[in-house]
């Protein structure tokens, strides 16, 4: 049985540097499957497909051909035999992300893909719904998370680092309107899983958080240990 550690929560809260890190230190492969979303994003926009147009998107998943490669350790997303990674993280993109990640055709295609590599390989992969419903046999599963104005502060103060002029309060609300999308969609609402560890990272820095996920994830590995003697 594989090894599969499944990390949610909502926009912002710091799901993918920690994922990498933990997969690097446990030399498991990362899953971005938020980049995958919003490589799907970017394709209907580019596609000028609406987020109303349900029939227009589920035809995307017929023509939109995604993949991920790992190129010098670092994980490359490919759309259609284009590299499109440094196109991912816009604003529009991560909208249309949260809007479009709600159609089952799109869910259905990219969730099979994430299924497979978690069961050929040991895995480290976040998103939204990852422990309740990519993986719901994920052996670790947390919830990470952080209060809406601290995220807005770590977004603001990326986004400025990247001399993109921008507003706090804009981005603050901007979050508590995705918050309550992802919470409220149909199909695999944003929720904790039953047996998913609470991580609320607000008043911790990475190298706090990745400790606290490692020592939950040795503490199970160590606990399925001893039930198999």
């Amino acid at each position: 049985m594989r090894d599969n550690i499944a990390i949610d929560g909502p926009a912002g809260a710091g799901k993918s540097t920690i994922a990498k890190e933990i997969a690097r230190q446990l030399s498991f492969v990362y899953v971005d499957t938020g980049a995958m979303y919003r490589a799907m994003a970017y394709y209907l926009l580019q596609q000028g497909i609406p987020p109303e147009d349900a029939q227009g998107m589920e035809k995307a998943c017929r023509t939109a051909d995604i993949t991920i490669q790992y190129e010098n350790g670092e994980q490359q997303v490919i759309l259609n035999h284009e590299n499109v990674t440094a196109r991912l993280r816009s604003e529009e993109v991560g909208n249309m992300a949260s809007v479009s990640s709600a159609s089952p055709a799109i869910r259905r295609k990219l969730v099979e893909l994430q299924r497979q590599m978690a069961r050929s390989t040991n895995v480290v992969m976040d998103g939204r719904d990852i422990g309740t419903q990519v993986l719901p046999d994920a052996n670790v599963k947390i919830f990470l998370t952080a209060s809406a104005h601290t995220r807005a502060v770590r977004r603001y103060k990326e986004l400025t680092e990247r001399g993109i002029a921008c507003d706090i309060h804009a981005i603050e609300a901007d979050i508590n309107e995705r918050d309550h999308r992802d919470m409220t969609r149909e199909i695999s609402p944003l929720r904790q899983a039953e047996d998913a560890v609470l991580v609320d990272t607000s008043d911790m820095d990475i190298p706090e958080v990745i400790h606290a996920i490692l020592e939950i994830y040795e503490e199970k590995k160590q606990r399925n240990e001893e039930v198999w003697k």
